[in-house]
């Protein structure tokens, strides 16, 4: 009798990421972060919630390259002092992905955001027995996720597998998350690698916010 392969997916608001890497001073290797997931906790499918911004093709381009599934929402431009700000509020398509679209599709969910915008999602998935973990910018995650402390993990305290250099002496990013190569809470079959192909991001909503 052969039994149902676990399939999990990571749902990532890359705002939330990124800004609260970035007000710790370093910057975040994506590529790293990709296979970290998929090493570690056998993310099969990691979705990045990302702001649409017209010259940002790049970024998206090395994103999808990384392995990330990206679903795009519109940006909202404003001023604050004289100063323009972009902003593509991404909670509402964040949770339709993973508690609606994808969620027949997956055995656990790890979900990427220190938000406690969050929490009504955190909440959904833990009473369903489908919550692996809460993976937090920094240790300044919303009071609304403290309850959960128990899934909580910190990427701040990962800072020396997951921070971007450019040392060409650093060691292989194939081997983060894995057991023997500086992680022993390795839960993943060491024997899997992440398929790094570029991905076509799904078609995104045209609703106004």
């Amino acid at each position: 009798m052969s039994s149902k392969k676990q399939t999990n997916y990571a749902f990532i608001d890359s705002q939330n990421l990124n800004l609260g890497v970035r007000s710790l001073g370093w910057r975040l290797d994506y590529k790293k972060l990709r296979l970290y997931l998929r090493n570690k906790y056998d993310i099969e499918i990691a979705y990045m919630f990302i702001g649409m911004v017209a010259n940002n093709q790049k970024l998206y381009t090395q994103l999808q390259q990384a392995g990330f599934v990206l679903i795009f929402k519109p940006t909202v431009r404003y001023f604050v002092n004289g100063k323009e700000t972009v902003k593509g509020n991404v909670d509402a398509e964040l949770v339709l992905q993973a508690s609606a679209i994808d969620f027949p599709n997956y055995n656990k969910a790890i979900i990427v955001s220190g938000d406690g915008d969050f929490m009504c999602l955190v909440q959904f998935l833990v009473d369903r027995k489908k919550l692996l973990h809460v993976m937090t910018p920094n240790a300044k995650y919303s009071q609304l996720l403290k309850p959960f402390s128990s899934y909580i993990v910190r990427i701040d305290q990962l800072r020396s597998s997951l921070e971007y250099k450019k040392d060409r002496h650093r060691r292989s990013v194939e081997t983060l998350g894995l057991s023997g190569h500086g992680d022993n809470k390795n839960i993943a079959n060491a024997s899997k690698k992440v398929n790094t192909k570029q991905m076509v991001p799904p078609k995104s909503n045209k609703g106004k916010k």
